[in-house]
């Protein structure tokens, strides 16, 4: 019963029979882990070094600074902006005792640039190291007057004289850098320098902590709003200033007032401070606005640093949606859609021209404001007309929204617009689709074909188009469908002064053989089983036309026979199933007789200056009228030749 549930997948595929292991007994041998590594280790080839080079008097010395002095300017002279080239340099001359040759070095780096901040660290390190105090004053104090922004500097240099017992100096120090303005964490460190030698008078930034600290709550707040009134003139960095009062009330109310203060590119601190005061206070609706606060603060930041990033764009435009305030919705849309790309190159286009495309579905099918809509509409086809970009979905988008809003005549001078604009193929398609539909609902059974057929002229009469064979296609289909023979035969006609492409006269030709069956489906199926005089006469009127058209494009091919051999054979091949598919009123011989014989040959290959440089092989076609005019030849060869011996006769008589 088993074998009639398996596939013949099944059958086919099968598993092998696990193998039982008779003695399960550990072996006689046993070899760890550390002796595989330890063999491993052993079996290692040496490492290959550099022998060392000893020096034995001054002037082998002399010779290897030299010589080491040459390769360290080389090096700068082709990285002259690479510090880490003027370090090495520098710490090697320290490494032999030449001070004031390293000392020439870190200057000379500082000249090349001096707004790297590190190689003033490095070089004040050099000065510390080897005992120069004065000389490292000295570097501090150019620093911090050059690079004045730079905290790190402040720091090392405020931490030097701590280091040293000078306290004053270092207290002059702060008050020279707090007259910059520094952020938050600059004023905390001098709070903390005068907390630490017990000067409580001079901690100004956090007088609020060491309040509450101490019991004086009311002075706290008033420290508290003391500090949001100066922030609201100058936002600088110093959120931390907003989370140390724990009042939960009015601790959410100063993070929401300081949230709107503070620049969000300052304030990514602020926001995780308030989520987690969130998390641990709010309910779920605060937990969810503090969540959305952030992420809101987040996207501004991406598209802040690169307003060109429209994948940042699309996620706030999202997180907005998800919210769902209509009017920070649109006021979104409308900062995205500003950006526009800085070239007229469709690969930049692609992806901002869907935020218009969303920002027209959100307006149509979600606010189901269908004037805005209509505007929003008006301004893209502008923008678009006006930088030469052509996107056809924006078109088709617009007349199908006025067609939604029932008027037709909008629809049609915006797709005439796109015509004259944008001429696509796309756009074409679209208008002649929408006129016979048009016509479906306008005149319940008649098609607006004379409107569709002017469309088509129209879009054939266009100089330039990216497809046009689908088009001219497009047009020679729909007067097929419309049984416009003779329409039809005047278009190919038409295409073959265009073009005279092998698959023109093919498919010409097909038509021709298959006119006739269709305007007798067409009348319907009654001839089907008896096919009377008449029906056989227009099946052979059908086949002859097909035959002239193949006789022409022989003629055509035949004429530029040198050029064109290859589509001369796959036409006659063509004819020839054609002529068998037409049964016992084929003429397969008449076309056999005409089918070329394939040969391999042979053919020299040069360069460009006519070197010969070997052979290849290559198919050749011959034709049976090229081998009765090669025979031809021969025979006029051979008459000129009796010819000319005659004459030489003649003259030695």
């Amino acid at each position: 019963m088993e074998s009639e549930f398996l596939t013949k997948r099944d059958t086919d595929v099968r598993l092998p029979w696990p193998r039982l292991v008779k003695n399960k007994a550990p072996a006689k041998i046993q070899i760890t882990a550390e002796q595989i590594l330890r063999e491993a280790r052993e079996r290692q080839e040496p490492d290959i070094r550099r022998p060392k080079q000893k020096i034995v008097d001054p002037h082998e010395l002399s010779e290897h600074r030299l010589r080491k002095r040459k390769e360290f300017e080389e090096h700068i002279r082709r990285a002259r902006r690479n510090p880490s080239a003027w370090v090495k340099y520098a710490l090697w001359e320290e490494s032999h005792g030449d001070f004031a040759r390293a000392r020439s070095v870190w200057e000379r780096a500082l000249d090349v640039d001096y707004r790297n901040h590190v190689l003033w660290l490095k070089y004040v390190e050099f000065e510390m190291r080897n005992g120069f105090v004065n000389h490292a004053r000295n570097v501090w104090d150019r620093a911090v007057s050059l690079l004045p922004r730079v905290d790190q500097l402040w720091w090392k240099y405020i931490h030097m004289e701590e280091m040293l017992r000078n306290v004053a100096a270092a207290r002059q120090l702060f008050e020279r850098w707090m007259q910059w303005r520094p952020d938050a964490q600059g004023w905390l460190s001098y709070v903390k320098f005068e907390l630490r030698y017990g000067e409580t008078d001079h901690a100004f930034i956090r007088y609020a902590e060491f309040e509450t600290k101490w019991g004086g709550v009311a002075r706290a707040r008033a420290i508290h709003e003391r500090a949001a009134d100066l922030l609201s003139e100058d936002d600088e960095e110093a959120e931390k200033l907003f989370v140390a009062f724990k009042e939960v009330e009015r601790a959410r109310c100063i993070y929401k007032y300081a949230l709107d203060c503070i620049p969000k590119e300052r304030a990514e601190d602020l926001y995780r401070k308030f989520v987690s005061f969130e998390n641990r206070y709010g309910d779920p609706d605060g937990i969810e606005d503090a969540i959305v606060r952030k992420r809101r603060c987040q996207y501004e930041e991406e598209v802040r640093r690169n307003s060109l990033n429209y994948d940042s764009w699309f996620d706030y435009i999202r997180l907005e949606e998800s919210v769902g305030n209509k009017d920070v919705i649109r006021k979104v849309y409308e900062r995205a859609i500003a950006n526009v790309p800085p070239a007229v190159d469709k690969r930049y286009w692609q992806r901002y021209i869907y935020l218009w495309i969303n920002y027209l579905l959100y307006e149509e099918l979600h606010a189901q404001d269908m004037a805005r809509t209509k505007e929003i509409y008006r301004k893209c086809l502008k923008l678009i007309s006006c930088m030469k970009v052509s996107f056809a979905k924006i078109w088709i988008m617009a007349a199908q929204f006025e067609i939604r809003q029932m008027n037709l005549e909008a629809a049609r001078k915006i797709l005439g617009n796109a015509i004259g604009i944008a001429p696509k193929d796309k756009i074409f398609k679209n208008y002649i689709k929408i006129e016979l539909q048009l016509g479906n609902l306008e005149k319940k059974s008649l098609f607006e074909t004379e409107r569709a057929r002017a469309v088509f002229e129209l879009a054939i009469a266009q100089p330039t188009l990216d497809m046009p064979e689908l088009l001219w296609k497009a047009y020679i289909d729909f007067e097929i469908s419309e049984h416009e023979y003779e329409r039809t035969r005047q278009l190919y006609e038409r295409l073959l002064d265009r073009t005279r492409h092998l698959k023109v006269w093919i498919s010409y030709a097909k038509f021709e053989a298959s006119a006739g069956l269709e305007v007798e489906e067409a009348d319907g199926k009654k001839k089907s089983e008896n096919h009377d005089a008449s029906s056989h006469e227009q099946q052979m009127q059908c086949i002859q036309r097909c035959r002239a058209v193949f006789e022409r494009a022989s003629d055509y091919f035949r004429a530029n026979a040198s050029e064109l051999k290859e589509e001369r054979a796959m036409l006659l091949e063509e004819w020839l199933n054609m002529e068998s598919s037409f049964g016992s009123l084929g003429c397969v011989n008449t076309v056999q007789k005409k089918l070329p014989r394939k040969i391999k040959r042979k053919r020299a290959i040069t360069t460009e200056d006519d070197t010969p440089i070997g052979f290849e092989e290559y198919y050749d076609y011959i034709f049976p009228d090229e081998v009765a005019m090669i025979s031809n030849l021969k025979i006029l060869e051979a008459a000129y030749k009796w010819k000319r011996q005659k004459v030489d006769n003649d003259d030695d008589r």
